[in-house]
Order: structure tokens, then sequence, then C-alpha cells
């Protein structure tokens, strides 16, 4: 394991204390669990726009949608606990 310096300015560095303590951790602990989860919420937005970039693909290769009205009333019924079918793609209108 490496270590790494950073700079913190005394007004940030107080309330990473206090922030730590209601935590029940050290600065240290609060710091790399910060950290981790920043990197973690990094890579999934990156997930993310990767999928969607290749979803957008797909969509101007095969044109084919749901409508927003039959998304809506699947996930409507799938959040009451209903088994609907899933809507059918259409091919979209120029």
């Amino acid at each position: 394991m490496s270590t790494t310096t950073i700079r913190i300015e005394d007004a940030l560095k107080e309330r990473i204390a206090a922030a730590a303590e209601r935590a029940g951790k050290s600065s240290h602990a609060f710091i790399l669990d910060t950290l981790a989860e920043t990197v973690e919420r990094s890579e999934m937005d990156e997930e993310l726009h990767r999928l969607a970039e290749e979803r957008w693909a797909l969509l101007l290769q095969t044109r084919q949608t749901v409508s927003w009205t039959d998304a809506k009333a699947y996930l409507e019924a799938r959040a009451k606990g209903d088994k609907p079918r899933r809507p059918r793609a259409r091919v979209r209108a120029s």
C-alpha cells in the first residue's frame, strides 16, 4: 500500500473530523470511504453513459423505440407487483 499526501484547508479538515466522529470513524477511515464511494459513483456514471451511447446507436440503427405511454404503463404495472407483457418496440417515424 502506498501513501499519498494531500493538502486540506483547516476548515474542511475540521468538517471532515466532525463528520467522521458522527459516523463513528477516524478521519482517515472517513476519507478513504468517501474516496472509494466517489470513485465507484464515477465508474457507475461512466458505465451508464457507455450503455446509453450503445442503446442510442442501436436506436439509430434499428429505428425501433417503445412509446413513453407504453413504457410508463408497463413500469407502473411492475411497480404494483403485476407481471405485464413487455411493450413492443415499433419503428420510429422520421
